[in-house]
């Protein structure tokens, strides 16, 4: 029987960027709130001195543990779904703080047309532009309207960068100047503008200067250690939930942050959430925490799974295309991240020194910056060169045909350590009926409860805008002077490989401002219960052309709005728009 607490404002799943910032403002309002967050509980002083790379990167020290709870992976709906088993192939972030402890802390505006893509694809091209089979859909939500949103989540995380001269109109600035312009960098932005392109400093959370922002909340400048991504920040120089809107929730007296509380249902009566129940995963005992709102901000995963576990929404089934939970689910997988390595025999460049998010990029080839009439898919992507930082286990690149051991090996190993560059292609990701998410039938968890299961098949948009972007890669490389250039390869039938190791993982529960196709409303609230809010990138009805950290805690900062107005008057902070009504 679990043990009932006393009941407060508001609970929230999730310590995240999403529920961080959620936590923080309803706190900020003077509401009673609590985090409960399923992993361990940490601090900042937790990362010093964790510069350890076989630790961190090779055995995943701050990855979720899959041997209680992973996902299953299939590719068609009619195929069996196998777990996901090893960490290599799956990670997904764990303790306080969530998986933005240990990001890279690259920040990108996604665009107008993200935002009204269905509407702007169908006014400029004609809807037979539209990939087979895609359900992409308008968010509910302009990019005007989400400005000031992605204006104050920069302001929290104190992002420095550089204007994008093709970027989204805005209103600021970054709040401080881009990162330091290393060699790779300033070989990168004149080989772009020798080609007529418009090359910028990558706008970064890792910080360039010392900062404090709006809430009182200081940083410090980066020191380039390259320990960014798969680490957390032992320095205060990446902007994450555990140096911004964690310590700001925590400081206002009302809020308070469990760990170690896997939330495994939200509760509900007459139509509306009445808390959550959790599990302690160190003692095993169960405890109903009641709230007068629910907010669910933990990973895209874990928000479709509690919803199907609850109850609560209609599952999507492809068969019928009927049903909302599980729908529009969108993945930057294995053909995703690629473009072309070019190795140098004569420039030599400082490759050890770095941080996660320094690099230059530019965006001619993003959204629909470009025509598309004659292409083969629609939107785009933005080309980039970063410069993490090498480490010795995992980055010692040769050219392809090096055998892999051996003379030939060390010997091309130590001449090109110094001496090559990665330019690459983030495409976006466009939803489809058939990929979506569901229970599985078969497996489940350590408490009894159905996995995940995720069904995730490629199509000719995904594999032609890969190719397109490999090329353009390589022809910057090119203009740069590598002697050898690499070439990313995409097979004409090329097929999701099962591997979840970007972290970029969004949809199911989509926004929209349609009940009949979408969960949500533009303030993440659920259309099916007022008083349950679900936060984050599973609010996305298809994935943009760069990582989704930004928009989530632009959303964030959208939904915890409507948390607090939700809290002083009630209701449908939205009117519903059917397709009937609009019909």
């Amino acid at each position: 029987m679990a043990r009932k607490l006393e009941k407060v404002d508001v609970v929230v799943v999730g310590s995240g960027w999403a529920g961080g910032i959620v936590a923080a403002e309803a706190a900020k309002a003077g509401h009673k709130v609590i985090v409960l967050e399923r992993g361990k509980n940490k601090k900042r002083s937790d990362y010093i001195g964790a510069k350890d790379e076989l630790r961190y990167t090779d055995r995943f020290d701050m990855m979720q543990p899959l041997s209680s709870e992973t996902i299953t992976s299939r590719v068609g709906i009619d195929d069996t779904a196998l777990p996901v088993r090893t960490q290599q192939e799956m990670m997904v972030g764990d303790d306080l703080g969530g998986g933005s402890v240990h990001w890279a802390g690259s920040t990108y505006r996604w665009r107008p047309y993200d935002f009204e893509i269905r509407s702007k694809t169908i006014e400029r091209y004609g809807e037979e532009k539209i990939p087979e089979g895609s359900t992409i859909a308008d968010w509910g939500i302009t990019y005007e309207e989400m400005e000031p949103y992605y204006d104050k989540w920069e302001k929290t995380a104190g992002v420095s960068g550089e204007p994008d001269p093709l970027g989204p109109p805005r209103k600021n600035d970054w709040p401080n100047p881009p990162l330091k312009e290393s060699p790779p960098l300033k070989l990168f932005k004149k080989a772009a503008k020798d080609l007529g392109y418009h090359p910028y400093q990558l706008a970064a959370c890792n910080l360039s200067q010392a900062y404090t922002n709006p809430d009182g909340e200081s940083l410090n400048p980066c020191m380039y250690c390259s320990y960014c991504t798969m680490y957390g920040c032992d320095f205060s120089a990446k902007s994450d939930p555990l140096a911004t809107v964690i310590p700001t929730a925590q400081k206002t007296g009302n809020a308070d942050f469990r760990t170690n509380a896997l939330v495994r249902r939200v509760l509900y009566e007459g139509g509306k959430a009445t808390g959550v129940l959790y599990t302690d995963v160190l003692t095993g005992a169960e405890y109903e925490q009641p709230a007068d709102v629910v907010v669910l901000a933990a990973f895209t995963f874990s928000n479709n799974r509690l919803l199907m576990l609850s109850e609560i929404g209609e599952p999507y089934d492809p068969k019928t295309r009927k049903g909302v939970i599980g729908r529009n689910f969108t993945i930057q997988g294995d053909i995703t991240f690629l473009g072309a390595r070019g190795f140098f025999e004569d420039k030599k460049f400082n490759l050890y020194a770095g941080a996660g998010a320094l690099g230059a990029g530019l965006s001619d080839f993003d959204a629909d910056e470009f025509d598309h009439t004659d292409l083969d898919f629609i939107h785009g992507g933005g080309i980039e060169l970063r410069q993490y930082g090498y480490a010795a286990i995992g980055l010692n690149h040769v050219p392809q045909g090096t055998k892999k051991w051996g003379a030939e090996f060390k010997e091309k190993s130590l001449h090109y350590a110094y001496r090559n560059l990665n330019v690459w292609y983030t495409p976006a990701v466009m939803s489809y009926w058939h990929n979506y998410l569901s229970l599985d039938p078969t497996y489940k968890d350590d408490y009894g409860d159905p996995l995940l299961r995720v069904t995730n098949k490629y199509t000719d948009q995904e594999r032609n805008i890969a190719k397109f972007g490999i090329e353009k890669c390589a022809q910057i490389l090119e203009e740069m002077g590598a002697d050898i250039i690499d070439k990313d390869t995409v097979a004409d039938d090329e097929e999701f490989d099962h591997i979840y190791d970007g972290g970029h993982y969004t949809g199911g529960v989509m926004m929209g401002p349609d009940p009949e196709t979408s969960a949500v409303n533009s303030y993440l609230q659920m259309w099916e219960m007022e008083n349950l809010f679900v936060v984050g990138g599973s609010a996305f009805p298809q994935f943009g052309s760069h990582h989704p950290t930004p928009t989530i805690g632009a959303l964030g900062y959208r939904a915890a709005e409507g948390v607090n107005k939700y809290l002083e008057s009630g209701g449908m902070l939205v009117e519903a728009k059917t397709a009937k009504a609009n019909a």
